[in-house]
């Protein structure tokens, strides 16, 4: 048998490489692109791969939703009433209702994805759970702490009836710790993490993130979980993965918290007056719009953007011609650039630097200039959705791209319940007379 991993033979009937351990393919394996399995019409690099969704809110959706765009068939569990997400008709103010009921937050976080609907309070309820996990390959669950085990869909029990299954976790603060049962939601996370006071403006008040943690929790989560698959198949294990709002926020911290941890100094807030680097700041154009620069190299690009300015007396002055004495300078050297900038409109700004090509700068945007942006368009950031009952509309897709196994917007979020049947019978094999007992029951719509 020959191992795609590090390439040497191990004995015909081993199922783990002699050498690295890894899973060893078939060698029958086939050599083209498998058929879809997902039954939505494309495939992807997860398709083949089934996942169980019991979550709800934001965090756990937005991970299994980035695993649906990526091909894997996921079964969206609800109780009887529903993912409290299709209940929220305003989010932060905004009106979030659509047609027959269903929520722009509902929609934007569960795409691609089937949903039954089952009584997991009701014995019949968890046996039907029981069945699903056995045919399945991820569970991912959001809820406090003891929640699942006090249901009997605890990661010990569903690993005891797969071995297999890789487990997501989304939890506030981590699964371990004295806060690990604590309630939590976005801002908690936002605030316990110190995102709050580098989010915002230096004005001495912590700043909201705007629900950034359920985003960068369900990214970090689907990020575990795609580890945890690949351990699976190179080890032969399944295991529990665990991402929180806390931990997640931190990372999202990036060089400001690395640094300041090494350095045992607090890195500065935003405050583009007193920018340490005026060229890593944005500055006011004459119509309201504002630009943006990224020169780390300030030296190397200083003369350029003076040249490109038309202010070619500041390269050598004293008081900015160093890295150090634009620092030292920089409350003035900022008021002078924000008095030449304010000369001209953002599209004048733009045509000078391209044309000086040697700055690196960006025009600042809002979500409303993205879908006629031709660098979103070209890599299907936005993609064009023809939406049964809100109709041609504009969705944000998972920003990868594979070559071989594209990823796509492919299915509206699922009515409440709507593949019940479908999965019950196509997927656990149940017959027409076990749906009437457990409706009869009410187990399932």
């Amino acid at each position: 048998m020959h191992c795609n991993y590090c390439y040497r033979e191990s004995r015909p009937d081993a199922n783990f490489c002699d050498q690295c351990g890894v899973r060893l393919a078939s060698t029958d394996a086939p050599t083209t692109l498998p058929e879809t399995t997902n039954g939505l019409g494309k495939s992807g690099p997860l398709d083949g791969i089934r996942v169980i969704d019991w979550t709800m809110w934001q965090f756990g959706p937005v991970s299994t939703l980035m695993l649906a765009d990526l091909g894997a068939e996921v079964i969206k569990v609800e109780s009887l009433d529903g993912d409290h997400g299709r209940q929220f008709t305003r989010v932060s103010g905004i009106p979030s209702l659509f047609p027959e009921g269903t929520t722009a937050y509902f929609e934007c976080n569960n795409r691609q994805k089937k949903s039954i609907a089952i009584d997991l309070k009701k014995p019949q309820g968890v046996e039907v759970m029981y069945d699903l996990v056995a045919k399945s390959d991820v569970l991912v669950e959001n809820f406090r702490d003891g929640v699942a085990e006090r249901m009997g869909l605890g990661y010990e029990e569903v690993s005891n009836r797969n071995p297999m299954i890789v487990y997501g976790s989304a939890t506030g603060y981590g699964a371990m710790g004295p806060d690990a049962a604590k309630p939590a939601f976005a801002l908690t996370g936002e605030a316990r993490s110190g995102a709050l006071f580098w989010a915002g403006p230096d004005d001495g008040n912590p700043y909201s993130a705007g629900g950034v943690a359920d985003q960068m929790g369900g990214i970090m989560l689907s990020y575990g979980i795609l580890g945890a698959l690949v351990a699976r198949e190179r080890l032969g294990i399944g295991q529990k993965v665990d991402a929180s709002h806390l931990g997640s926020m931190m990372w999202l911290g990036g060089l400001r918290y690395g640094m300041a941890l090494l350095n045992n100094a607090v890195t500065p807030r935003p405050d583009r007056n007193m920018a340490r680097n005026p060229l890593w700041n944005y500055y006011k154009c004459q119509d309201g719009r504002w630009i943006a620069f990224s020169m780390n190299q300030s030296d190397r690009f200083w003369p350029f953007v003076c040249s490109a300015i038309d202010r070619t007396d500041l390269v050598d002055d004293p008081r900015f011609n160093t890295i150090d004495s634009r620092t030292e300078n920089r409350e003035e050297l900022v008021s002078i650039l924000d008095s030449i900038f304010i000369t001209k409109t953002l599209d004048e700004w733009a045509e000078v630097l391209q044309d000086s090509g040697s700055t690196i700068w960006e025009r600042v945007q809002d979500v409303f200039d993205l879908p006629s942006d031709p660098q979103v368009i070209a890599n299907d950031y936005i993609v064009d959705f023809d939406h049964p009952l809100i109709g041609p509309s504009k969705w944000v897709q998972t920003p990868v791209a594979y070559n071989k196994t594209p990823i796509s917007t492919r299915k509206m979020a699922p009515a409440h319940g709507e593949h019940t049947e479908e999965v019950l019978i196509d997927t656990l094999g149940y017959t027409w007379n076990d749906i009437g007992r457990l409706q009869e029951a009410g187990v399932i719509l």
